[in-house]
């Protein structure tokens, strides 16, 4: 079977673009993801055109094998981890920016392109693309759209489902469908367009997507304020939301998680702190707007409040957020990230909860949040090769999960279910919810070749 998948896959591919090594489609296994199942895959196909996409989804369909599409692999869920014997699709050649348009504030681009570099082609014309992952120097787009992700301005500007205006998708059989449009606005008929964000590859590869921009914003200052107490700290998020204020970042950390980053990257951020508050404003005037949210946070009962003088230094206190993930990774070599999001009211019912687990498994937890929008990131640290700190991790995990969905919340805000979740995708979604889903998927992809194992 391989060599003739193999044989049919060359004969509308170019050289080079069919992987069949094994010491290198193994790099292709997995995402970074822990503890999620990977097989292996019978071959690589780095298309750079929508109809070498076409070519690999009719094959794939023909021989009734699976494909497994892939972007940068920056998940943190297994959503991109191969199935054995399947095609992995990697996107990462299809990597043009087609156009950026000033007057409608579009871009139209391939998947393979990096955020980072869209943020920066965009912002070369006064435009803005807002959603911006803390991976935005590697991840792309259409990984980005296939997990609907965040990031640490979404308290402001939302998520990538409302920048994602239209898709170009080449379905499981290889016909190629067109969603949503480039206009300002549009109700035609069912909205495929979103349907397909977030749906982790398992209902249409992503050849081409339209996106909404916006205009490129003052330079935002940061204010990091110091509280001797997550419930305060999360007070004053309350504090900040209520008075009506639209910071462009309300993000915080742990006390384990600033001393992670210190250790990582000698920071000097302030590890007598048990939390960490960081607010942003890309206002007209944002020193005022700090000014008022300083006040806020000092009611809340912030021990120090230091709002940045300049861009270079809130771009230093950004960088901490951002290196956040990777410190608490370095803490003992493996985490799981959990990504769940509650109420902004529930938020400190959220963190506490998580030390009380953290104190229960003898473990190492940092939480990072969006706390504008009430996203955490509870990060748990263990050494893969303790089986028993393996085992407490994998059921400390499951308990944050449970909180969060007691809470009020979701078992993912940005990340995806991809394998890790799936289980509690079920338990969200309920019975009939998932039937439902389910039906969706097989409309879609009746052979079930598209990422499967994920999600279900």
């Amino acid at each position: 079977m391989t060599s003739t998948l193999v044989e049919r896959l060359q004969e509308a591919l170019p050289a080079g673009s069919v992987i069949v090594d094994p010491d290198i489609t193994s790099a292709y296994a997995n995402d970074m993801a822990s503890f999620c199942d990977a097989g292996a895959p019978a071959v690589v196909v780095l298309p750079r055109t929508v109809e070498q996409v076409q070519h690999v989804m009719r094959t794939a369909t023909a021989l009734r094998v699976p494909v497994v599409p892939q972007g940068a692999r920056t998940g943190l869920s297994g959503g991109a981890n191969a199935s054995d014997g399947c095609i992995v699709l990697s996107l990462v050649k299809m990597d043009r920016i087609l156009e950026i348009d000033v007057v409608d504030r579009i871009a139209v681009v391939e998947p393979g392109v990096v955020n980072a570099t869209l943020s920066r082609a965009v912002n070369e014309h006064g435009l803005y693309y807002p959603p911006d992952p803390s991976s935005w120097e590697m991840c792309t787009i259409g990984g980005n759209i296939g997990t609907a992700s965040g990031g640490l301005c979404c308290v402001k500007y939302g998520v990538t489902a409302e920048y994602v205006l239209g898709l170009d998708v080449v379905l499981a059989d290889g016909r190629l469908l067109s969603t949503g449009r480039r206009t300002a606005k549009g109700v035609a008929g069912y909205d495929l367009t979103r349907l397909f964000v977030g749906s982790e590859g398992s209902l249409g590869i992503v050849v081409g997507a339209t996106l909404a921009l916006k205009p490129q914003p003052p330079q935002q200052l940061v204010l990091a304020a110091e509280f001797a107490s997550t419930d305060a700290a999360c007070d004053a998020v309350c504090k900040i939301m209520a008075d009506g204020h639209v910071p462009s970042l309300l993000e915080l950390m742990d006390r384990t998680t600033v001393k992670a980053v210190n250790d990582l990257a000698q920071m000097g951020l302030p590890e007598t702190t048990e939390a960490l508050l960081l607010c942003a404003f890309d206002t007209l005037d944002p020193a005022a707007d700090l000014a008022a949210v300083g006040a806020l946070c000092e009611a809340a009962g912030a021990t120090q409040v230091v709002p940045a003088e300049d861009a270079a230094e809130s771009e230093l206190l950004l960088q901490a957020r951002r290196l956040s993930l990777t410190a608490l990774e370095a803490v003992k070599g493996t985490t799981m990230i959990d990504d769940v999001c509650v109420p902004r009211t529930r938020l400190a019912e959220m963190l506490a909860g998580v030390e009380r687990i953290a104190e229960k498994y003898a473990l190492t937890i940092g939480v990072c949040a969006h706390a504008g929008d009430g996203n955490t990131h509870p990060t748990v640290c263990f050494d893969a090769q303790d089986a028993d700190e393996g085992r407490r991790a994998r059921e400390s995990f499951d308990e944050i999960m449970a909180l969060g969905l007691q809470l009020g919340g979701t078992i993912t805000g940005e990340h995806g279910v991809g394998v890790l979740k799936k289980e509690w995708l079920a338990r969200e979604l309920g019975p009939v919810g998932v039937e439902v889903q389910q039906a969706v998927k097989a409309a879609f992809d009746p052979l079930g070749i598209l990422n499967p194992g994920k999600l279900f």
